[in-house]
């Protein structure tokens, strides 16, 4: 049995309507969950395939970190797709530090989160002391790099080239046409 503790204010999400969620999360993943509504803890009990109940942990932790169900729920879609957190108390050095770096990662009204997720194809979230990202691995490595020359201090139109750089990348179809 594996323990995930919930922020407070999240558990709701954790749970959904009516307990809708919760059922999800139980029949997607194989697993029995027991929502501690006071503690924040999430106990997670193998009842099904084992593969996917390895993965119900980070489903419930990208719920606890901001993440819609829909989209941490997608972990269990795909094989790659994982979820990844950057703490930013390892990149600060007091409160006021912290306030201003998230102000750097979400950018004014939202527009640097929104392209970090546009560019890089992963989601992205700024939550509490952390920065989650549910993607790819390649999409996930494109977000830390992004993120980490956003927390060092770089200049936004730096970040946001370095973006469109990596989405031509990751977008690139080979052709495999004869050259004329």
């Amino acid at each position: 049995m594996q323990h995930v503790t919930v922020p407070q204010d999240r558990i709701g999400v954790v749970i959904g309507a009516g307990g809708e969620t919760m059922r999800e999360i139980e029949d997607r993943a194989g697993v029995r969950l027991d929502v501690d509504s006071e503690s924040g803890s999430v106990a997670i009990e193998e009842a099904g395939d084992p593969v996917a109940a390895m993965v119900a942990p980070d489903v419930i932790k990208a719920i606890g970190r901001g993440f819609k169900p829909e989209t941490a729920l997608s972990i269990l879609d795909h094989d790659l797709r994982t979820l990844e957190l950057i703490d930013l108390t390892e990149h600060t050095r007091n409160d006021n530090d912290l306030q201003r770096k998230k102000g750097r990662i979400i950018g004014e009204n939202g527009r640097t989160r929104e392209l970090l997720e546009e560019l890089s194809g992963a989601n992205v979230v700024v939550y509490g002391t952390t920065v989650g990202a549910v993607g790819q691995p390649e999409e996930l490595q494109v977000v830390r790099r992004a993120v980490g020359m956003l927390l060092d201090g770089a200049p936004h139109g730096a970040v946001y080239s370095y973006l469109e750089r990596k989405s031509n990348e990751l977008n690139d179809d080979v052709s495999f046409q004869s050259p004329q």
